[in-house]
């Protein structure tokens, strides 16, 4: 059973198809997520007693920080598939996931700007987290430019996949920046363990955020996947067919 489905895995017309069917609920569960979230957020919980309104900005910085790490990791995996068994679609997962990490951690440095404006007096400090971030960005980047200067792209995937891996150390640097190093980011305010320091009131629209954007993410892949399964399979028949149809 997990040899049939790892070979389904492999299949650009049956990941295709998946994809669709999967989309056909999650867009509309996705965005009733984000709407939902956003309101309660940013409309119905109350004030911070130091920051008041300014601090709402979590509901927007906080998920898109959180997922453009998870991502990453994604990207890696996805990665390692492609380097190890020579999946075509891991290898496409992969290049997806650049662009999308990248857009995910710029939106997460400008909303930090946006909320250190207030909160420190300042748009920008060189502190570890942000250093970390900056880090992040350009290995998303990295990832996407050096598929796009390889002309031989059986190469170009290798390379890919080498540079997603060895950029995995920089995400324990990120978590644990403000424990290791002084910074003016706070220490993380929800734990998977012991007790949070965010009000339920302010916390459960936060983590509802989270997964919807934990939901858009796994959307733009799955989108991203199958436009790109299109352009690269475009010869094959069963892409003709889908054309047609």
């Amino acid at each position: 059973m997990a040899w049939t489905w790892f070979h389904r895995l492999g299949s650009p017309p049956w990941i295709y198809a998946f994809a669709g069917r999967l989309l056909r609920f999650l867009l509309p569960l996705t965005l009733l997520l984000l709407l939902v979230g956003s309101i309660w957020g940013l409309a119905f919980s109350p004030p911070d007693f130091r920051q008041g309104n300014s601090y709402r900005i979590i509901y927007i910085h906080v998920p898109v920080s959180v997922v453009s790490l998870a991502g990453y990791y994604v990207m890696a995996i996805a990665g390692a598939v492609s380097l190890i068994w020579r999946l075509k679609v891991a290898d496409i997962a992969m290049r997806v996931a650049a662009p999308i990490g990248a857009g995910l951690t710029f939106l997460a440095l400008v909303t930090g700007a946006i909320w250190g404006k207030p909160t420190w007096g300042t748009w920008w400090v060189w502190d570890a987290r942000i250093t970390s971030m900056v880090v992040l960005l350009f290995l998303y980047l990295g990832v996407y430019a050096l598929y796009e200067a390889y002309d031989n792209k059986a190469l170009a995937s290798k390379a890919c996949a080498i540079l997603a891996l060895v950029g995995t150390v920089n995400i324990p640097i990120i978590y644990k920046s403000v424990d290791w190093w002084y910074s003016l980011h706070q220490p993380a305010s929800i734990k998977f363990t012991g007790g949070t320091t965010i009000d339920p009131s302010m916390l459960y629209p936060l983590l509802l955020m989270i997964v919807a954007v934990y939901a858009l993410y796994v959307c733009l892949i799955l989108l991203g996947l199958r436009a790109a399964l299109l352009e690269s399979e475009n010869k094959t028949k069963w892409v003709q067919q889908e054309v047609m149809e």
